[in-house]
């Protein structure tokens, strides 16, 4: 029976390169220093600058918003885009589409005080946490705030759960046979050559979660991802693995013909790589179901505050939670959305099948993994 459940309240693995230690001190909770000057720097509502007119104004006003690492085939973020930019008309400056969650909290750091410094962040949930520690977010609450579950958000607004997904198998089933539909399905002969992650588990976050949702297919858990490093050991030893990362590319060429990565990312590929020919089919595996959100948050020193925080406020609207929804992520206020009728129920269909309720790891589960996987994966998978 088709099954599409919500990811549930927890906190959650999901970031772009896997740095273990938070710096800085507390954080203060002012929120100022934003680089605009204007009271939007310091505006922790809609409400404390007049309501969303006032905001849409000052945001006009600004003109600009710059987003950092977000890749339009990510999530659906080159049609949000286009979506902020038509509706507000204000110009969205995407600086680095391909960089990593550490790569965003290097330009707050290094771009602060100037005009071409982030405004807004997009990060795995350990960045935020990151971020928040070194006073780098400026905490607001978007007016849809009470539909963020609990647990999915700082509860004082300085970063807050946006899209996640699942970890799932992407086949070719143009040049494959008959394609996986678990982990167990990958140590098969046929696949030889063929089974490739995105990225390095010791810096990606799709890599590290594909590790743990093996772990959890062989006998793991959250409290033990040692034996997702043992499974994909035999993978590389029954000569299945492949070393490359996926990429769009890499699966157009044929490179990559199994990819395990989220699903929203393996799905978001269905339509374009039907117009190449290619018959991508997308399987969320039913021995290892594991998730993970990303999230959003507004910089402290962001050059253009007002739109910073409108930029929020529509990605957290109907509209921007389904166009999240249409590039195959499930948005955080998707529970409310369904209840309230007003999900996009063609993109809800359209979602890969999932059987089961997936666990998240806590702060201290995460760390622990990442421990083991950066001790052993290099020495025995890459090396």
């Amino acid at each position: 029976m088709r099954s599409t459940p919500t990811l549930r309240t927890a906190t959650v693995l999901a970031a772009a390169t896997l740095v273990l230690t938070a710096c800085g001190g507390d954080s203060d909770d002012s929120g100022s220093g934003g680089g605009g000057g204007s009271d939007a720097a310091s505006a922790r509502s809609a409400e404390d600058l007049g309501g969303m007119d006032a905001l849409v104004e000052a945001a006009k006003a600004e003109g600009e918003l710059n987003v950092i690492a977000l890749p339009p085939d990510w999530a659906n973020y080159g049609e949000i885009i286009s979506a902020f930019e038509e509706e507000y008309g204000i110009t969205v400056n995407s600086a680095s589409p391909d960089g990593s969650s550490q790569d965003e909290l290097n330009a707050v750091e290094s771009q602060r005080g100037q005009d071409r410094a982030p405004d807004v962040l997009d990060l795995g949930t350990a960045f935020a946490r990151q971020a928040q520690a070194q006073d780098f977010l400026a905490p607001y609450k978007v007016e849809t705030w009470d539909e963020i579950p609990e647990g999915q958000k700082d509860p004082d607004g300085h970063w807050y759960n946006d899209y996640g997904g699942y970890i799932s198998i992407g086949c070719n089933a143009t040049v494959i046979a008959a394609c996986p539909t678990s982990m167990a399905d990958l140590l098969d002969p046929q696949y030889a050559g063929q089974v490739a992650l995105n990225g390095n588990p010791t810096q990606a976050a799709a890599a590290f979660s594909g590790v743990w949702a093996a772990s959890l297919a062989n006998g793991g858990s959250l409290d033990d991802i040692g034996p997702g490093i043992d499974f994909f050991a035999q993978v590389k030893e029954v000569g299945n693995f492949n070393p490359v990362e996926i990429t769009p590319a890499t699966i157009q060429s044929g490179e990559t013909p199994l990819a395990i990565d989220w699903d929203y990312l393996n799905a978001g590929l269905t339509d374009e790589l039907a117009e190449q020919g290619v018959d991508w089919q997308v399987a969320v595996p039913s021995d290892g179901l594991f998730g993970g959100y990303y999230s959003q948050a507004i910089s402290a020193y962001a050059p253009h505050p007002a739109a910073a925080r409108l930029w929020q406020e529509f990605l957290y609207s109907d509209r921007g939670q389904n166009l999240y929804l249409a590039g195959g992520a499930r948005p955080v206020r998707l529970p409310a959305m369904e209840e309230a009728g007003t999900a996009d129920a063609e993109a809800l269909a359209a979602l890969p099948e999932v059987e089961g309720t997936a666990e998240f790891p806590t702060q201290e589960q995460e760390s622990a993994a990442q421990q083991v996987v950066a001790t052993r994966w290099n020495q025995e998978i890459s090396g």
